[in-house]
C-alpha cells in the first residue's frame, strides 16, 4: 500500500461506466501548484493524474427526434419544442425532443440513474458517446450541465441540453477533442432510474471501487480547478469508506480501504488549502498522520498551512521531519529554506518591537549612543558624587565644631 501517493487510475467512469480512458488534459494534474511539487513526482509514479476520470464517457445517440407524438396529446405537442432557461441564466437550457412518460417518473437525487447520450460541438463534430452511462444522480458524477438536467427528465424522455462551457469542461477543456471554453450540446435520453446500493451490502471490493471512483472524480475538478466540487467528492468517497457494514472484509480489503481514505484525506487537505480553509485543511492533514505518521504529502501539506497562518515554529519541525524522510527532495528543501528565513525575520521584527516597547534603544543605535556618551557622563557623574561628599564632611565638621 503506498503511504502517501495515489494508485494507478480506474478506467471505470462512474458507479457502472463503460467506454474508454479519456486522453490527458494538458497540463492537468493534482497539485500543479509549485507548493505541492514534492507531491506531483510520486503521483506520477503511483498515479497518472493527468488523464480527466472517464465519468463523461457517452454512447451510441438516441433515436432521431420525431415530429409526430403519440395521438391524445392535442396541443402539447408544440410544449416540448420550447427552450426551458434551467438556471434562468440562459447558459444552460432543455428542449424535450421525445416526451416522456409523466413528470412523476423523473428520477430522484442519490439515485443510479442510466442515459444515452450524444455531446457535440457547436460545430457538429461529435465528442463523447455512450449507449448506457450510468452515475449516481446529485453527486457530481459527470458534467454538471447533464447532472443537473437529468433530474428534469421523464422516463423515456429524450431532450437536446445547451450548456455553455462553465458546465461542461470549463475553460481548460479536455485535450485534444474539446477546446478551451467550448459548449456542448447533449442529447439525452432517460433509460432507468433505480435506488443505489445499499452501503451496509457492500463487499470491500466494492466499497473500494465506489470510493475510488468518487476520488477520481474529485481529482477531475481539482484539475479544472473547481475546489469547491472536489471537496464535495472527497467527501462522498470518505462517507462511502467510513460507513458501517454488515459484512465482514477480509485484512487486504480493510488495508485498500485505508488507503482509499488516506488518499483522499490527503487530496481534501489540497482543495481546502487551496481556498485558503486552513484549519479544515490541518484537520484532514491530522487525521492522514493518525494513519501514518511517515506521510510526506500530509507533512508537507501541514507545514504549508502552518506556514500560511504564520505558524513557522510549528511548520519548521515538520518540514524537517519530511526532510527527513526524503532529504534529495529539491521542493521541500526551498520551502524550509524560505520558512527559516521568514522566521528569523519574525524574531527580528518581535525583539524590535519588545526593546520598542519597554523603551531601550534600538540594537543599531544603542552601542553607538553609549560609545559617544561614555568620556563625558561618567567623569561628571563621579564629580558630582565626589563634590557632595566632600561638602557633607565640610559641614559634619563645622556641627562638631560648634559643640565643642
Amino acid at each position: 500500500m503506498a503511504s502517501s501517493g495515489e494508485e494507478p487510475r480506474s478506467s471505470s467512469p462512474g458507479p457502472a461506466g463503460t467506454g474508454t480512458e479519456p486522453p490527458p488534459a494538458a497540463g492537468a494534474q493534482l497539485d500543479t501548484a509549485e507548493d505541492f511539487e514534492v507531491l506531483e513526482e510520486e503521483e506520477e509514479e503511483e498515479e497518472d493524474l493527468s488523464e480527466l476520470p472517464p465519468l463523461e464517457d457517452v454512447g451510441r445517440p438516441p433515436a432521431p427526434p420525431r415530429e409526430d407524438t403519440e395521438q391524445g396529446r392535442g396541443e402539447a405537442a408544440e410544449e416540448p419544442q420550447e427552450w426551458l432557461d434551467v438556471l434562468g441564466s440562459g447558459l444552460l437550457k432543455k428542449k424535450t425532443l421525445v416526451p416522456g412518460q409523466g413528470v412523476d417518473t423523473r428520477p430522484r437525487k442519490g439515485q443510479d440513474v442510466t442515459v444515452r447520450l450524444k455531446a457535440t460541438l457547436e460545430g457538429g463534430s461529435v465528442v463523447e458517446e455512450n449507449p448506457a452511462l450510468t452515475f449516481t444522480l446529485g453527486d457530481c458524477d459527470v458534467l454538471q450541465a447533464l447532472d443537473l438536467c437529468v433530474q428534469l427528465l421523464e422516463m423515456g424522455e429524450t431532450a437536446l441540453i445547451v450548456s455553455d462551457a462553465k458546465y461542461c469542461y470549463g475553460a481548460q477543456g479536455r485535450s485534444p477533442d474539446v477546446p478551451p471554453n467550448a459548449a456542448l450540446t447533449l442529447e439525452v435520453e432517460l433509460l432507468e432510474a433505480r435506488d443505489a446500493p445499499d452501503l451496509e451490502l457492500l463487499s470491500g471490493k466494492e466499497k473500494v471501487e465506489l470510493a475510488n471512483r468518487k476520488r477520481e472524480r474529485g481529482n477531475f475538478f481539482y484539475q479544472q480547478a473547481d475546489y469547491v466540487l472536489a471537496i464535495n467528492s472527497y467527501d462522498i468517497a470518505l462517507k462511502i469508506v467510513g460507513s458501517s457494514s454488515k459484512v465482514d472484509f477480509s485484512p487486504d480489503e480493510e488495508t485498500e480501504l485505508l488507503d482509499v481514505k488516506v488518499k483522499c484525506l490527503n487530496n481534501l487537505a489540497a482543495s481546502q488549502l487551496k481556498l485558503d480553509h486552513y484549519e479544515a485543511a490541518l484537520k484532514s492533514c491530522n487525521l492522514v498522520l493518525e494513519h501514518q505518521p511517515g506521510n510526506i504529502k500530509a507533512l508537507f501539506r501541514k507545514g504549508k498551512v502552518l506556514a500560511q497562518q504564520g505558524k513557522y515554529r510549528e511548520a519548521i519541525p515538520i518540514l524537517k521531519a519530511a526532510l527527513k524522510l526524503e532529504p534529495s527532495n529539491k521542493t521541500i528543501h526551498a520551502e524550509l529554506s524560505k520558512l527559516v528565513k521568514k522566521h528569523a525575520d519574525q524574531k527580528n521584527v518581535e525583539t524590535e518591537m519588545y526593546r520598542k516597547m519597554l523603551g531601550n534603544p534600538s540594537a543599531a543605535g544603542a552601542p553607538g549612543k553609549c560609545k559617544d556618551k561614555l568620556p563625558w557622563s561618567i567623569p561628571w557623574k563621579w564629580l558630582f558624587g565626589a563634590t557632595a561628599i566632600a561638602l557633607g564632611g565640610v559641614a559634619l565638621s563645622v556641627v562638631i565644631a560648634a559643640r565643642n
